[in-house]
């Protein structure tokens, strides 16, 4: 049982966008004030953080592929969530698509949420999504709590979740407005793509099969139809620098849209990855490494507004089909549990603060999805924390990731800083053990959250 009151007390506890002394008073899974390091707080159960690590908010991770029902042989909620409690994540949001039936109904919204709730380790929000199918009835999704509607502008993967053309990408921006919701897209112009099958085992092939002029063309109907219909739009995944000028130029004229990238755009190079490596398929794909330092850019100027996993797994069959054919094997990349320790190691070697990559991984996703109170440490936010050991060295194992199937484009990279434990509400739900050896800890005791619903008038 966890106390009705705690204390977290550490020298380095990242509150208000910087790293101080603090005492974090948790009463009944909120944290209820932040006190000076040494303040009294009596009759607090304390945890004390180690001097060689730092307090830290929940991470939020607005992008993940839970795939449960359906195809939970490739991802389930309890094994998902597992692997985001021992990356500090404590909340995640999850995407509408790869699961049977796919979050397009209210019904189908339902069937989510009754298997997630016995097997979420963590706080779990909802995707819709805008396919072909559901445009212009988007409203009972809206009200069953979802935060907003994924869709695609190129096939998605699955045949039961169609993509939008440049007509659904207008119906659909038109219907969010509306509803006040966002529109969140997957930018690829599927006119500009090439390959629709085998492609060989060498990386080069697939990556100019998708080149960063589809990227390019996509965010830019994005953001016109986010001009026209006054719609909140947020580009997923953007793998492509070349784009961001035109985001800084539609954020300069009042276009209300933000941006994502992923660990594996920052920490991955194109040159890097070995022929038959299909584990580092994902689309948009890994680019090159002048490529991946324009992105630490749009990062540091504040053009790209969150760093999330876009944990897509599948099973190690699917991702080594066709023997390591990048054109054959499933397209997307385990990272939910090692995110902050790859870019963070990343970061190290470029000079970039821990301060400054933490908002990435807090605020900058929870505001992208509307979330109030996760990823911060303040009064009546949730009590979601996480110790996080700076300089831990390891070696990252697949076999020993907690989610599902052993296979993740990050094994065998040696990374620097290590979540050490997590906790839920005050409640401890992750630890590595004097073995180093890392442990979920209790019964699930994640909650399913909803956005609010209302619609304007």
């Amino acid at each position: 049982m966890t106390a009705a009151r705690q204390v977290f007390r550490a020298e380095r506890a990242f509150v208000a966008g910087a790293f101080r002394p603090a005492a974090v008073v948790v009463e009944d899974g909120r944290i209820a004030d932040v006190l000076d390091a040494d303040a009294p707080v009596p009759g607090a159960e304390t945890v004390v953080v180690p001097d060689d690590a730092v307090l830290l908010p929940g991470l939020v991770d607005s992008h993940v592929h839970v795939n449960d029902p359906g195809r939970a042989e490739w991802e389930g909620f309890g094994s998902a969530t597992a692997a985001a409690a021992a990356g500090g994540v404590t909340t995640i949001v999850d995407m509408p698509l790869n699961s049977l039936p796919p979050t397009t109904t209210a019904d189908a919204l339902a069937v989510k949420r009754a298997v997630a709730a016995p097997a979420a380790r963590v706080d779990v929000g909802f995707w819709g999504g805008a396919v072909p199918e559901n445009l212009g009835r988007l409203a009972p999704l809206h009200e069953a709590g979802v935060y907003g509607f994924k869709c695609f502008l190129a096939p998605s993967g699955v045949d039961e979740f169609g993509h939008l053309d440049a007509d659904g990408l207008d119906a659909a921006a038109a219907e969010v407005a509306r509803l006040g919701s966002r529109l969140i897209v997957h930018a690829e112009d599927p006119g500009l793509l090439h390959g629709g099958g085998a492609l060989g085992r060498g990386y080069d092939a697939f990556l100019r099969s998708r080149p960063p002029a589809s990227e390019a063309a996509a965010v830019t109907a994005v953001v016109e139809a986010a001009r026209r219909h006054g719609a909140r739009v947020h580009v997923l995944h953007l793998s492509d620098a070349g784009s961001l000028p035109v985001i800084r130029a539609a954020r300069a004229d009042g276009v209300d849209l933000t941006v994502e990238t992923c660990p594996h755009y920052l920490t991955i190079t194109a040159e890097e990855v070995p022929d038959g490596a299909s584990e580092f398929k994902c689309c948009p794909p890994i680019r090159d490494a002048a490529n991946r330092d324009l992105l630490w850019e749009g990062l540091l100027d504040g053009t790209v507004d969150a760093v999330v996993s876009d944990h897509s797994p599948s099973t190690v069959e699917r991702k080594r089909a066709g023997d390591g054919d990048f054109g054959l094997a499933w397209g997307g990349i385990s990272g939910l549990q090692v995110g902050l320790s790859a870019v963070w190691t990343e970061a190290r070697a470029r000079g970039v603060a821990l301060e400054t990559v933490l908002p990435w991984f807090t605020t900058g996703p929870a505001g992208v999805a509307g979330l109030d109170g996760p990823g911060t440490i303040a009064p009546g936010a949730p009590a979601h924390l996480a110790v996080f050991g700076v300089d831990d060295p390891f070696v990252v194992d697949a076999a020993a990731l907690l989610h599902r199937n052993p296979i993740t484009a990050y094994d065998g990279r040696a990374l620097r800083g290590r979540v050490r434990a997590t906790w839920l509400r005050g409640r401890p739900v992750y630890a590595v053990d004097s073995a180093g050896t890392g442990v979920v800890d209790g019964d699930p005791a994640g909650r399913l959250l909803a956005a609010p619903t209302e619609v304007p008038a």
